[in-house]
């Protein structure tokens, strides 16, 4: 079984896109019938996130931890006891591509690294801000970013890395600086696509929301 894991915090904006895109992603043909189940953790959600995920197939579990960390590493802990073999990490403000997990998964390593495309920019990411982040984003193989968004790993080397710590930002990082002292194999590609927003309001302080908001204040 291959699991989506999707944190959310009051999300009620983005879930129904993010919701359609991953379903989309699980039925994919060349993943030849394997079971994939999404998993949303509403993290201590006050908005509609709740009832607008119960309208979907997915699993929902709801917990008060307000830390993005832990409520990656609770739903982890779970996808691992319902027998995934394989966990995709993605966030509930992103749309991942039809051929996500299949992009994942074929590049045969123990964990996947992908990038992120901006769909649309924040009316106050100017253009030059714009071309501030492009010129110090990687859109392509080889990159070295790291992002919750476009994240995947095995088991066995999730397992043997310790999992996601429970830190309110930069929880996947930690798992990817884990995963590299643990020897794990890892694939820095562009091929798995997500399209993600723009936002400047961050649900975790240092979040990529905060990195685009500090290149948009940038003179």
């Amino acid at each position: 079984m291959i699991g989506i894991l999707i944190p959310a915090h009051n999300e009620e904006e983005w879930l129904d896109d993010c919701l359609l895109a991953a379903l989309r992603a699980a039925e994919h043909p060349m993943l030849a019938g394997e079971p994939v189940e999404v998993l949303v953790v509403l993290d201590s959600c006050t908005d509609r996130s709740a009832l607008i995920v119960s309208q979907y197939p997915v699993r929902a579990l709801s917990i008060e931890a307000r830390n993005v960390g832990q409520a990656r590493a609770i739903g982890a802990q779970q996808l691992l006891e319902r027998g995934a073999r394989w966990i995709s990490c993605s966030d509930a403000d992103s749309r991942v591509a039809e051929d996500w997990l299949v992009q994942q998964l074929g590049l045969g390593t123990d964990a996947v690294c992908g990038t992120v495309t901006v769909e649309q920019w924040h009316d106050t990411f100017d253009e030059a801000a714009q071309i501030r982040y492009h010129g110090h984003y990687q859109a392509c193989e080889g990159h070295r970013h790291i992002h919750g968004a476009n994240l995947g790993v095995s088991a066995q080397a999730y397992v043997r890395a310790g999992g996601f710590e429970p830190l309110s930002c930069d929880e996947d990082v930690q798992l990817v600086r884990q995963l590299e002292r643990s020897g794990a194999s890892i694939a820095w590609s562009h091929r798995p696509q997500v399209i993600t927003s723009a936002r400047l309001d961050s649900r975790a302080r240092g979040g990529f929301g905060d990195y685009l908001r500090q290149l948009a204040q940038t003179e």
